[in-house]
């Protein structure tokens, strides 16, 4: 076994923690078993010589043993499926969940540029691989020592045979390595071309309305199409390979059948051999089969095993994927004051913010304003830390953010997004994401406040209506405000709106501006506004172009002092 492995099941076994004793009482189940095993075909042989003594009554003793010893196998058999079951589902939840939150972890770059489908498949499929290994090994275990002890019975019987069985053995064991070191480099390909696969399925599923819209079906067929193809005839070839090697190497037992058949003739006929024993040991050759296809089957299942765990790994221990970084510093409750010192920061060699400076003062209310792919947007993605600048320096309340700890940031900010994503479930559920011990009146109160509770209460199911996959079932303007709601509910001091307003009509962005204006004063709230006239009462305006401060001030001091912001204002009006 290589280090590798050993190393990975170490890691693994960590994991199984409180579940261990499952294994424990399924490996003393499996050496029952395995006794039985091991029993039965001794009993079948001093079946066979009952017959040929023709003695009765031994032969219906015999046969009640062979029945009870089966029975007691069996039972035996179905404890250590529940057993087994039992160990490998709580490793497979606490692993799938593990997974999960460490895919939550890792850096905005890591997620942008590997599909939903590299971390999808890893957390539904080879996770499962895990928890099932222990119980694999353990089950192996005792079937080779139950056919090990048909090994022990043949070389009683005959030293000549135990022999040639031996010979047997190691060339059907290295014709399945072969076999194996095949089919697990092309199983290593297979899967990275799987994870493309569900990461298509998975932008089928959430464009589904986008695709249709576009009258994209047929493009997206083919691609889907492509990729499919490419998928399953690899599988095809893999599965054909396979085959061919499977069929030699049943070739190679038929061979052995008949050399022992030939053997066993010499054998007696030199009087070596009596035949009752070539019958016991005729009888014996599937198990003897068997012992290697245990040795075969533990590596392949050690070779599976190693390519799901390094493939776990490299997410749980950051081999490969990067983790978000935050610093040690607690903040508790952050007061609202922000400054940019001459932050630089860009998206693949392109500069998206040129070393821009401003300061945000506690419970100011501040609008960004400016043209699309100024850098608004990226300026709160490096607030929140979605990113980490390239060059310079933000301060929350005067502490480096790159000091400050996850929950230090992000447990004092809310982000309301231009598109929010409304999760599968009730209405009452994507609420309760941001605070578990959410009270009813707490619900009802930011969700009149967000100027959507008077449409939930028309709703059949009211807040335990299901919103759909993305709130599909939501309009646009609706999913917005339910993502205000969201925001508003975990009540921070600091409150971020990124066009928050720009998917909703004219009434309702009125009341939600006044929502906004009730909050002024209390809150350090920061806006990014596509539309000017939302945020013409904003304590001050910081117009962006071209990644720097162009020009900042109230709305009345910018209509005077900054011609770029009079015209984007104009022209908005014209459009009106």
């Amino acid at each position: 076994m290589k280090k590798n492995t050993w190393k990975n099941l170490k890691q693994s076994w960590k994991y199984a923690k409180g579940s261990r004793r499952y294994l424990v009482l399924f490996l003393i189940l499996g050496i029952i078993q395995a006794i039985g095993y091991a029993i039965v075909p001794l009993l079948t042989a001093n079946l066979i010589i009952q017959i040929t003594e023709k003695n009765v009554d031994g032969l219906i003793m015999t046969g009640v043993w062979i029945a009870l010893v089966n029975a007691f196998y069996w039972l035996c058999n179905a404890l250590s499926s529940v057993v087994s079951n039992k160990f490998s589902t709580e490793i497979l939840i606490k692993l799938q969940s593990i997974l999960a939150e460490e895919t939550l972890y890792l850096s905005q770059k890591e997620l942008n540029n590997n599909s939903s489908g590299v971390f999808a498949d890893r957390i539904n499929n080879d996770c499962g691989k895990i928890g099932s290994t222990f119980v694999e090994i353990s089950f192996t275990c005792t079937s080779v020592l139950a056919n090990a002890g048909i090994l022990l019975a043949v070389f009683l019987v005959s030293k000549i045979v135990f022999g040639y069985y031996i010979i047997v053995i190691i060339c059907l064991y290295i014709c399945n390595l072969f076999r194996y070191d095949y089919f697990f480099k092309f199983d290593k390909k297979i899967r990275e071309v799987k994870e493309k696969n569900t990461g298509t399925v998975t932008e089928l599923i959430r464009g589904l309305t986008d695709i249709k819209v576009l009258n994209a079906i047929s493009g997206f067929t083919n691609k889907m199409k492509d990729r499919f193809k490419t998928t399953n005839t690899m599988y095809y070839k893999l599965n054909n390979r396979n085959t061919i090697m499977y069929v030699s190497i049943e070739y190679v037992k038929i061979v052995a059948e008949l050399l022992f058949i030939i053997i066993g003739v010499v054998l007696i006929k030199g009087n070596l051999l009596t035949f009752a024993s070539f019958i016991i040991l005729f009888n014996y050759q599937d198990r003897v089969y068997a012992l290697v296809d245990n040795l075969n089957f533990m590596t392949e299942y050690f070779k599976d095993f190693e390519l799901s765990a390094e493939r776990i790994f490299e997410i749980i221990s950051h081999h490969k994927f990067e983790r978000e970084k935050f610093g040690k510093t607690k903040l508790e409750k952050a007061s609202g004051n922000f400054e940019f010192k001459n932050v630089h920061f860009g998206y693949d060699d392109k500069e998206i913010l040129k070393g821009i400076s401003f300061k945000i003062k506690e419970n100011e209310t501040l609008a960004f304003v400016g043209k699309s792919g100024s850098g608004k947007t990226t300026i709160f993605n490096l607030l929140t830390k979605l990113y980490e600048v390239d060059k310079g320096e933000i301060t929350i309340d005067n502490i480096n953010i790159n000091d400050l700890t996850r929950d230090s940031i992000r447990g004092n900010m809310s982000l309301i997004s231009q598109n929010p994503y409304i999760f599968n479930f009730t209405i009452r559920e994507n609420l309760r994401l941001v605070k578990e011990d959410m009270t009813d009146e707490e619900m009802v109160e930011v969700c009149k406040l967000a100027q959507i509770h008077d449409y939930i209460m028309t709703l059949p199911d009211k807040y335990d209506t299901l919103v759909g996959e993305g709130g599909i079932n939501l309009s646009g303007g609706q999913r917005q405000r339910l993502a205000i709601a969201r925001a508003l509910l975990r009540k921070t001091e600091i409150i971020l709106f990124d066009e928050a307003t720009s998917a909703l009509d004219n009434q309702t962005q009125r009341d939600i501006q006044k929502a906004i204006n009730n909050m002024k004063g209390e809150y350090t709230i920061l806006i990014i506004a596509h539309r000017l006239s939302t945020v013409i009462n904003s304590d001050r305006i910081i117009l962006i172009d071209d990644g720097k401060v162009k020009a900042e001030g109230t709305h009345t001091e910018l209509m005077k002092t900054s011609k770029d912001y009079k015209e984007l204002y104009e022209t908005e009006m014209e459009t009106k």
